[in-house]
């Protein structure tokens, strides 16, 4: 899995490069594309630390390519959303990634390539059922440790 994550880290940073963007701001950017999301939010929804996405969002106001905008919902937690520059950003992304996925599914064959997306998929929902981090102790079962 480890070796998944880098090879995929190092293709969204190939993909992202010639966009001016890095893989952690084109993952936030991308989280807030449909609608504004408070920095807790978008941390929710990508499994990372608040703390993360707040210094990624930060750096993506200062750079012009996002922008916080007042959250009716709460007065402290304002929203990220991304300005026209950095929806024109994600965008140069899009014919790159797409001819990737296209490498890819002819690489292993379009029955291939649905069935990984399934799997995938269903690996992430199954992780999401388990609880982030436990006490040892609970690995033991009811009587805690043996």
């Amino acid at each position: 899995m480890f070796r998944l994550h880098g090879q995929f880290l190092s293709l969204s940073e190939e993909l992202a490069r010639p966009a001016g963007l890095t893989a952690a701001w084109w993952q936030v950017l991308g989280a807030v594309l449909r609608e504004p999301l408070p920095v807790a939010g978008i941390a929710r929804n990508m499994g990372i630390t608040r703390q993360s996405v707040q210094r990624i969002a930060d750096l993506l106001v200062a750079k012009g390519l996002a922008e916080y905008a007042p959250n009716p919902a709460h007065r402290r937690a304002k929203l990220l959303r991304p300005t026209e520059e950095g929806r024109a950003a994600v965008d140069r992304i899009g014919p790159g990634h797409s001819a990737m996925a296209a490498r890819l599914a002819a690489e292993l064959g379009d029955a291939a390539f649905a069935e990984t997306v399934g799997v995938l998929e269903r690996l992430a929902a199954a992780l999401d059922t388990l609880p982030a981090a436990h006490d040892p102790a609970d690995a033991a079962g009811p009587g805690g440790p043996a």
